[in-house]
């Protein structure tokens, strides 16, 4: 069952354009990873679909309808990059707040244990820090049992040990049936949780598919090696970083580079090649894209 869809959408700010033609469908149970440099769209998509933006043109579905009526955002959980809480509310306060807007809500001990937050319950948000609202913020995605649920840039300024307790209650939510679309900068966050990814570019999109198809669009790997001189100039190498005496180096063809290596008598130890990582994926695909506004 599909529960949110864009057909063939453009938006535009002004003579900017932020999607160009993006047609884009949420299945239920999913959870999708959407990836794209700044200003790449993905926020623009993300307001089109929760419905607090309107298409220039095209369609856009929010669980069977209309994502601006009031009965089709009935079941949607979001967390919107930017979020503010009453700062006189104590944390527990900010819950029972929301959780009476709804009339099956997660109970509350289960929603603060689900997302790290118990300690904070008797805090007032006002005094709490960035990372500690933002967790708030995630949390307060998922009082309403949604049906689906919209995360944008959702661990933001959050250490590792947040960052976790976060991944742990949307991995929950999913295993649950939850649906979940997540926008993150931090590519191993999308690894991490995502068994879909969507790549967006220049408001298109360039990718759509599992986390190992999208490594596989770029055939490439990544030798790493140490060797104090310089590395002589060989075909295939894509790119070449230098950390010390260590060297990683992309290419499309590891076995012709470790064999070039040994033909040219290059004094190194230390290899390891392994498929590139979605981040060098993600560089490779958005490479000479001219980004959109979003």
């Amino acid at each position: 069952m599909i529960l949110a869809r864009t057909e063939d959408v453009t938006r535009r700010y002004g003579d900017k354009l932020a999607l160009d033609g993006v047609s884009f469908e949420v299945e239920a149970g999913e959870l999708v990873g959407l990836l794209g440099p700044n200003g790449a769209g993905k926020s623009t998509l993300v307001n089109l679909l929760t419905g607090i933006r309107r298409p220039t043109s095209g369609r856009v579905e929010l669980l069977g309808g209309d994502p601006r009526r009031p009965e089709n955002r009935r079941h949607l959980g979001v967390t919107p990059q930017e979020t503010g809480l009453p700062a006189s509310l104590r944390v527990g306060e900010v819950v029972d707040f929301v959780s009476a807007h709804y009339d099956d809500p997660l109970p509350k001990g289960e929603l603060l244990d689900r997302f790290g937050l118990t300690d904070l319950v008797r805090r007032q948000t006002g005094g709490l820090s960035g990372g500690e609202k933002r967790r708030v913020a995630v949390a307060l995605a998922f009082v309403g049992r949604p049906r689906i649920v919209f995360l944008d840039e959702p661990t933001t300024g959050l250490d590792v040990q947040a960052r976790r307790f976060l991944w742990d209650g949307i991995r929950s939510f999913s295993a649950e049936g939850g649906t979940v679309v997540l926008t993150s900068h931090y590519l191993e966050e999308i690894e991490a949780l995502a068994r879909r990814v969507v790549v967006i570019g220049g408001g298109r999109v360039l990718a759509d598919d599992t986390v190992d198809a999208v490594r596989g669009l770029v055939a490439v790997h990544r030798v790493s090696l140490t060797l104090s001189d310089a590395l002589p100039e060989l075909a295939g190498v894509a790119s070449v970083e230098r950390d010390g005496d260590r060297l990683h180096v992309l290419t499309p063809d590891a076995d012709r580079l470790v064999r070039d290596l040994v033909a040219h008598e290059v004094p190194f130890r230390g290899l390891e090649v392994r498929p590139t990582s979605l981040e060098e994926a993600f560089l490779t695909i958005t490479e000479d894209r001219t980004p959109a506004a979003a």
